[in-house]
């Protein structure tokens, strides 16, 4: 059976993309930071479609909560109870709007919450795919200065792992929420190549995909932001101008789709270190930002995160890969993300 872990599968985007998972039979692990919301979907889920639905709590923002996923779901592997992944999607995330805010590991939280969480899932997750699987991440058209989407949220800064995740600390002055989150989505589109062109290198057959689900107000994207801005930016009107001033525009239905599709459509099997974005129907490979496709910023981004997370030699997915490689039930097998889990995943 096919497999597929989202984190923020259970609200918004990600929720229609597990739905659409499901209706093709395919099994899933939802990860995020609400039981009670998960366990609803994942009822509605297997009810529906005769699937398997496991869930787990998992806050992208705490490393430990994403190290104790990681211990939970080894555990599983281990005993044979699991198999191999089919996608890993790097869907959840946030803005946060007003002052800055840190996560419990004092890192700014969005830098936390959008980048550094998932990117030590992935290290952590990468040996429990299957050798033709996928990881997607969620990006934004936001991350590039040079289009609209960029413009109006605020234009990306240096994506310097050290500086956003000490953003308004000891002295330096924080950056606009705005800003905040375009560098956050950089940064995911350069762990997206960065991840590419190292699986690559090491002969794997995993695919690293980076997605842009366009602007899609109805998600809650804005839940922190007054009421009258929520009414207006999902108005008729706004959308009507955000198509003609070239904002990037979908809806939850196509844009979560889309995501399905990046993660098992077979047209999307050889499409390792691209940039998608779906747009008024139409899901399209696009070229991202200039920035993006700099190697030399991705791997200073890439070794800065390993030293911010705290990723220990035991904990990268090389020495897990060889660790986990005769386990039962997978080729391919290893740690994933989470506190608990419900259901099973088989």
């Amino acid at each position: 059976m096919t497999t597929v872990f989202i984190t923020g599968g259970h609200s918004g985007i990600g929720l229609e993309c597990s739905r659409q998972l499901a209706a093709r039979g395919v099994d899933l692990v939802l990860a995020g930071r609400s039981p009670e919301k998960m366990q609803t979907v994942a009822e509605e889920l297997r009810a529906a479609h005769d699937i398997d639905v496991a869930t787990v709590e998992l806050d992208t923002s705490s490393l430990a909560s994403v190290r104790t996923a990681a211990a939970t779901y080894s555990s599983l592997i281990e005993r044979g109870a699991a198999a191999p992944l089919q996608a890993l999607i790097c869907n959840a995330g946030g803005r946060f709007d007003g002052k800055e805010k840190y996560s419990p590991d004092g890192y700014e939280l969005t830098f936390a919450t959008n980048c550094l969480g998932h990117f030590l899932l992935v290290e952590l997750l990468v040996p429990a795919i299957s050798t033709n699987g996928r990881i997607v991440f969620t990006a934004s058209g936001t991350h590039d200065p040079a289009t609209m989407d960029g413009k109006l949220v605020g234009a990306a800064v240096e994506p310097n792992a050290t500086m956003l995740a000490g953003g308004g600390l000891n002295g330096a002055k924080p950056l606009p929420a705005g800003k905040r989150y375009s560098t956050s989505k950089l940064c995911t589109v350069l762990y997206a190549y960065e991840l590419a062109r190292r699986l690559d290198r090491a002969g794997s057959g995993i695919s690293a995909i980076a997605y842009d689900p366009g602007s899609v107000p109805e998600t809650g994207f804005l839940r922190d932001m007054p009421k009258a801005v929520q009414r207006l930016a999902t108005s008729s009107l706004m959308k009507s101008v955000s198509t003609r001033i070239g904002v990037t525009t979908s809806t939850v239905a196509f844009s979560g789709a889309a995501l399905a599709d990046l993660a098992v459509g077979k047209e999307y099997a050889t499409v390792s270190g691209k940039y998608f974005q779906a747009q008024e129907g139409k899901l399209l490979q696009r070229r991202s930002s200039k920035v993006s496709y700099d190697e030399e910023r991705a791997l200073t981004l890439w070794n800065d995160s390993k030293r911010l997370v705290g990723l220990r030699s035991d904990e990268e997915s090389a020495p897990l890969r060889q660790r986990f490689r005769n386990a039962p039930g997978s080729q391919r097998n290893t740690v994933l993300s989470g506190d608990e889990f419900t259901g099973r995943v088989m």
